[in-house]
């Protein structure tokens, strides 16, 4: 065994098309003694390649891991496969045109076997309806025309939006539109004949119609659907057979083969009964039934009411993966990921960092069983608002579903979602104690307000309420000669003062007690568990003489004094407001005695 490591890039990991060449792909590795990993090139959460057009994708994703690089129609720009062969990795395209070398279906082939079909069913005005966006879709259209001219036929082009079932269906709108100008069609894909063949069906209109790609659909619709059939597993094993034994230029093609059915006007063939056909179609019903609770498991683990730090990828016990990690973009280096979370594989989450040419990291693959159909598989985590990182996932290839349908792509969208979520309440709840702070705390100094300082001074009464033997005093303090400061030096220099005041303050008191502004010059001071009658003179006196040393305002030495006034909590009252008018009236009291 080789051991090497190929990367595929494709829009999506999984899908009847994108799927069916990774898994053959792999499968050709596999019994080469080498092993693939297949990349998600989209944005998470997207819907279809067609519609997305060409991903934004342009990082050395995994290139010291790898040995060479297969790109699916769609996956990157040109210049990433100009950027790959510098760096010295063999690139072969599959499906598509391209420099160096390639993988093609023989498109033209099969669909001039089913003009001629067509034509034998007695039919002479023949269209095409395809998305010519695509390279194989312009060699689908080419084989027509060749075939068509060589019958002496006029071809009849239709262009579809999409390869989908709603770029048929909008050519069926263009057909009843025209009146019905063919009277036969081949279709570029399936899915564009699958939607084309229900519009007109709706309409009360029919054609006899072909498609292309032979999906699983296709035997089973009414009527069965006659199709081009690409063998996506042969291209697969083709495209591995180029990379293992590089040359570069060289262009392979796979046959393709017509499959007459009803649609064509063949007779039914009815469907093929057998115990192994029938176990097979019910193991496609619960596959679909379990990848429906799965994506409705992850939707509540990833974003539900009660969901967890998604970073830690412990969700990914509720999928088919076997192990998996997640990689988010250092803040400081875009070209560094840091491992934030791992599953059932020790890759040295929460700390380690590695280069993104170097992510996945090596362990991920050794949890990898090629011969059961593992594979390693990356998509990137993104959201609208920020491009967070990448998932990599160990599971099987799935190639029965639609494309964009597969877990890797759910998985992704749903947890950049949780991560944007993450981050917005995060937010919220600073803005919260933002706010929390503004409406309790002076803005200035950053002590206690008199709102917070009412909520102290009724805890503090309460308290003493409940124990008759539980004093705490009130200290209200106004400093003299502060005025004087605002009006020789300046309001700044003023308030440079109070915040010097209030960290002497801070500094001089115990955590249990508290110091509030009240605004301008007075502060209050509420000390708990007063031994004695006189247990706060001496809390008065170390004020006085802390307050009254100089201070240094602008590079000059300014010095006020202070006046205190004082009550105490005791068998009369224990009533805060009763006790602040006190002091109040306490300190006015010595302030006018040193007038």
């Amino acid at each position: 065994m080789t051991g090497r490591t190929f990367g595929i890039l494709s829009p999506f990991v999984g899908g009847d098309y994108y799927g069916a060449i990774i898994a053959g792909i792999n499968a050709a590795a596999v019994a080469g003694g080498d092993r693939v990993m297949a990349v998600q090139t989209l944005d998470p959460g997207s819907h279809s390649a067609d519609r997305s057009g060409l991903p934004d994708f342009d990082r050395p994703l995994a290139w010291d891991h790898l040995a060479g690089l297969a790109l699916l129609p769609g996956a990157v720009a040109d210049s990433y496969a100009e950027k790959a062969r510098q760096a010295g990795l063999p690139v072969v395209q599959v499906a598509q045109d391209g420099c160096g070398s390639a993988v093609l279906a023989d498109n033209r082939s099969g669909v001039r076997d089913a003009v001629a079909h067509l034509i034998e069913h007695g039919h002479s005005r023949i269209g095409f309806a395809g998305y010519l966006a695509h390279y194989d879709l312009r060699e689908r259209h080419e084989g027509y025309r060749e075939a068509m001219l060589e019958h002496g036929l006029d071809p009849v082009l239709f262009e579809s939006a999409d390869n989908h079932e709603s770029g048929g269906e909008t050519v069926a709108e263009d057909l009843i539109r025209a009146g019905m100008p063919v009277t036969a069609i081949v279709v570029g894909t399936d899915r564009n004949a699958i939607g084309l063949i229900s519009r007109l069906s709706s309409a009360g209109r029919m054609i006899a119609v072909v498609g292309f790609d032979d999906i699983a659909d296709a035997a089973y619709l009414k009527p069965a659907l006659s199709t081009v059939r690409q063998p996506l597993d042969a291209v697969g094993s083709a495209a591995y057979d180029r990379l293992s034994h590089f040359i570069s230029g060289q262009v392979e093609r796979v046959p393709t083969v017509f499959v007459p059915r009803e649609s064509c006007g063949c007779p039914s063939q009815g469907f093929p009964i057998a115990e192994s056909h029938t176990r097979g179609l019910f193991s496609e019903v619960q596959y679909l039934q379990s990848t429906l609770n799965i994506q409705y498991e992850l939707g509540i683990a990833l974003l539900g009411a009660d969901a967890e730090d998604p970073r830690s990828v412990e969700w990914l016990s509720l999928t088919p993966a076997v192990a998996g990690c997640l990689g988010l973009w250092s803040p400081g280096d875009s070209s560094l990921l840091q491992l934030v979370g791992e599953y059932r594989t020790s890759v040295g989450a929460p700390d380690a960092e590695v280069p993104v040419a170097q992510f996945p990291p090596p362990e991920l693959f050794g949890a990898a069983d090629g011969e059961a159909g593992d594979v390693v598989m990356v998509a990137p985590v993104r959201s609208r608002a920020r491009d967070w990182g990448m998932l990599a996932a160990v599971g099987r290839i799935q190639s029965t579903t639609p494309p964009g349908r597969e877990m890797m792509n759910h998985s992704g969208s749903l947890l950049g979602k949780a991560l944007d979520y993450q981050v917005t309440m995060a937010a919220l709840r600073e803005q919260e104690e933002r706010l929390r702070t503004a409406a309790l705390r002076d803005h200035l100094t950053g002590l206690p307000n008199r709102l917070l300082l009412e909520d102290r001074l009724t805890q503090a009464g309460l308290r003493a309420t409940r124990d008759p033997e539980y004093r705490f005093a009130v200290l209200l303090l106004d400093l003299d000669g502060f005025k004087a400061v605002n009006d020789t030096l300046g309001h700044a220099a003023g308030d440079q003062l109070l915040i010097k005041v209030a960290k002497r303050l801070t500094k001089l008191l115990r955590r249990t007690d508290t110091v509030a502004r009240l605004g301008g010059d007075e502060f209050v001071v509420l000390v708990g568990g007063v031994s004695a009658e006189d247990g706060h003179e001496t809390v008065r006196k170390a004020i006085q003489t802390a307050l009254s040393e100089p201070y240094l305002i602008d590079d000059k030495p300014v010095t006020v004094g202070v006046s205190i006034g004082v009550a105490v909590s005791g068998d009369t009252s224990a009533d805060p407001d009763r006790l602040l008018r006190e002091a109040d009236a306490a300190m006015y009291r010595e302030k006018t005695a040193r007038r």
